[in-house]
């Protein structure tokens, strides 16, 4: 793997943007119709509470994303006091299959670690088998559906991750 370079960011930064619009599309395509429609905003990505991550490549540009957000027992969509929930996990298709995601992941992991998160959660799809290959291969379990959380809890396609910090 060549030389990366990972910058704390805001989620609404330009480069941060143009990667998000990138997913975006891509999801819409996967799952036919629209991206994922989880109501997010940059407060939510903020220290202690969050981060979002870029990934450039040596030549500067954007590769890669991922962030994580404190969730908490007190909504209505099945979280648990301490979670860290991904959202934005995303490297462009030109960079897949290098172990880029492995690394945003881990350096996601470790900072909610840091902030005193007790577990990291997810959400992905069934359109998604890269994403699953990649959680269940890092330590994350899939929950039953009975257990499910966030936006799409209730969609078929939906399917739930967590992982001990």
């Amino acid at each position: 793997m060549t030389c990366m370079n990972i910058r704390i960011v805001r989620f609404d930064h330009p480069d941060a943007v143009k990667l998000n619009d990138e997913v975006q599309a891509e999801y819409a395509e996967r799952y036919e119709g629209e991206g994922d429609i989880t109501p997010l905003d940059a407060e939510m990505f903020v220290s202690p509470r969050g981060v979002y991550l870029l990934m450039y490549d040596e030549s500067g540009r954007p590769i890669g994303t991922g962030g994580w957000r404190a969730q908490d027992a007190a909504g209505e969509e099945g979280y648990a006091d301490g979670d860290a929930e991904i959202k934005r996990m995303f490297v462009v298709r030109e960079a897949r299959g290098k172990g880029l995601s492995r690394v945003i992941l881990a350096r996601l992991e470790e900072d909610a670690r840091a902030a005193g998160r007790k577990r990291m959660v997810l959400e992905t799809g069934t359109a998604q088998p890269e994403a699953v290959a990649l959680y269940r291969s890092s330590g994350y379990v899939l929950v039953p559906d009975a257990e499910k959380f966030g936006l799409y809890r209730e969609s078929e396609s939906s399917r739930c991750f967590v992982k001990p910090l």
